[in-house]
């Protein structure tokens, strides 16, 4: 899936989720949606696309952090 389709999902995610809460609120909760809704394949390049962070809103971006250290843990549990 192209970089721009996937920041703008999840951003468009993250604003939802923003309106009335805390950012860090915010953000686990688009990290939830991620992981439940998005294939693992989409998640692998949104992290990659983070890293670079390309238009990424700040709760969007801290999402991915989140997303990123969630997916380094359950591969160093095996």
């Amino acid at each position: 899936m192209h970089a721009e389709i996937l920041v703008r999902m999840v951003n468009q995610i993250a604003e939802f989720y923003a309106a009335g809460t805390e950012p860090e609120v915010a953000a686990r909760d688009t990290l939830s949606h991620v992981q439940r809704m998005w294939a693992h394949r989409m998640c692998r390049q949104i992290i990659e696309i983070g890293a670079a962070d390309p238009g990424l809103s700040p709760v969007a971006s801290r999402a991915v952090q989140l997303l990123a250290e969630a997916v380094a843990a359950k591969q160093a549990a095996g």
